[in-house]
């Protein structure tokens, strides 16, 4: 069994890019992709700073293509199933490393932001969808569940998360860039999710004169304005309001751009020019990207952000190498926990291999030979004796080795030299119905704060 880790983040593909792949609903897609022969489990991630799958499978090859098929036709839709560059933005690794990504995600160390905690509850979204799903099996819970773990320490015993920069911190500092003060300024939030929350109460923090909120669903635009005293709106009234506000954030489902360039140009008008700012956290894209072109209009997306986010990596970096410290600790006890549950049913395959040989050639001997019950008995004892002692030092290697770093590979090695996965190996006619899986329950993952 191996741990499989096919994605995109951030780093290797640019925003138009991540939000062609951004999954809304990732149950139907992964249902689909675990009742395939090659996959046994597996979690999609989706943010809006990555798309990762994570499966776990007996047939590695085959299950990286049939994972890249899935990037291209299943949440590509089609629109790159068949375009090489596609294998440009992805990366690709296994066990260990796939494992140790995960613990490294789930720990706010692989963020774009190091250190927001938004991360956590979108794996912890991800992994419920794919238990609800019944994609998620117990190797992958055992996994997601170790990566929320992992997470806390790193959140309690490091100073990473002391002075949060969440995506939504880092926007009100680009507004606070832009509008030394913000006292006499008016903004407009579209949307009511977490990250317009936290916005939100960022921007008040920070002294911001007053604030309009606007949602699809207006009595939650309504709820969240009376918890800060900001005024609710309905999301058909946006365009009216452009012209009255001097910042504009948004972060919304939905598949087309709510703010059109046309849109922005009447308020720009309207306003007679004055600068507007437009922050647009959404993946799919909330605001048209030609907004940008207009004169006196300053639109930033989720990449541009970075570039904010980038200052405080010195600041952070000696914490970042402690959390990394926690991850590689933690990356050896699920090692260690991988290993033992694969060596009970490597050994308990063997023993039953080397069984059901020794009974067929001494059955096949026995019918040769005339013996009285006490001879069969002792031929009995001898090839017992013979198998057991055969068998005694590889065994009690592998039950050694399974808290070694090298104990994985020495578990595949041990298949593979013994013909463990060769159906038609002797004394394969003797296997279970199966290989022997220990089971994890998967458990509550809980639920945490939302929006990468």
């Amino acid at each position: 069994m191996k741990i499989l880790l096919l994605g995109m983040n951030h780093r290797t593909a640019p925003l138009e890019v991540r939000e062609a792949y951004a999954v809304q609903e990732p149950g139907p897609p992964l249902r689909k992709l675990v009742e395939s022969d090659e996959i046994d489990e597996g979690v999609l991630i989706s943010t809006c700073n990555r798309v990762e799958l994570v499966v776990t499978t007996r047939q590695p090859e085959a299950a990286r293509l049939r994972m890249r098929r899935f990037f291209g036709q299943e949440i590509g839709a089609g629109r790159a199933a068949e375009d090489p560059s596609l294998d440009d933005f992805l990366y690709d690794v296994s066990d260990h490393q796939a494992m140790g990504h995960v613990l490294r995600v789930a720990s706010s160390i692989d963020s774009m932001v190091v250190g927001e905690p938004q991360i956590l509850g979108q794996l912890k979204d991800a992994y419920r969808a794919a238990v609800e799903c019944g994609a998620c099996g117990p190797v992958l819970s055992r996994l997601f569940q170790h990566a929320f773990s992992t997470a806390k320490r790193v959140r309690n015993e490091t100073r990473i998360a002391e002075r949060p920069v969440s995506v939504a911190r880092v926007a009100v500092d680009l507004t606070r860039q832009i509008f030394e003060d913000l006292r006499d300024k008016r903004a407009l939030l579209i949307g009511a999710g977490d990250m317009i929350e936290a916005a939100l109460d960022a921007l008040q923090r920070d002294g911001l004169g007053s604030v309009l909120v606007a949602n699809r669903t207006r009595s939650r635009a309504e709820a969240l304005a009376e918890q800060f005293g900001a005024t609710p709106h309905a999301l058909d009234e946006v365009g009216e309001l452009l012209a009255g506000v001097d910042v504009v954030l948004s972060c919304i489902g939905g598949d087309q751009p709510l703010l059109s360039a046309d849109q922005v140009r009447g308020a720009l008008r309207a306003r007679r020019s004055r600068p507007l700012f437009l922050i647009d956290l959404g993946v799919p894209r909330n605001i048209d990207p030609a907004v940008n072109e207009l004169d006196n209009a300053f639109l930033y997306d989720i990449d541009d952000l970075q570039d904010v986010a980038a200052a405080n990596v010195e600041e952070r970096r000696r914490e970042t190498l402690r959390a990394e410290d926690i991850v590689r600790e933690e990356e050896q006890r699920f090692d260690g926990w991988l290993v033992a549950l694969q060596a009970v049913p490597t050994i308990q395959h063997l023993r039953s291999r080397a069984e059901a040989i020794r009974s067929a050639e001494l059955e096949r001997a026995l019918r040769r030979l005339e013996l009285d019950e006490t001879q069969r008995e002792e031929l009995e004892k001898l090839t017992r004796s013979i198998v057991n002692k055969l068998l005694h030092a590889p065994l009690s290697r592998l039950r050694a080795d399974t808290d070694r770093e090298e104990g994985l590979a020495m578990l595949e090695a041990a298949r593979a030299l013994f013909a463990l996965d060769d159906p038609d190996a002797p004394g394969a006619d003797a296997d279970a119905d199966g290989e022997l899986m220990a089971e994890a329950a998967p458990g509550d993952a809980g639920r945490d704060d939302h929006g990468e």
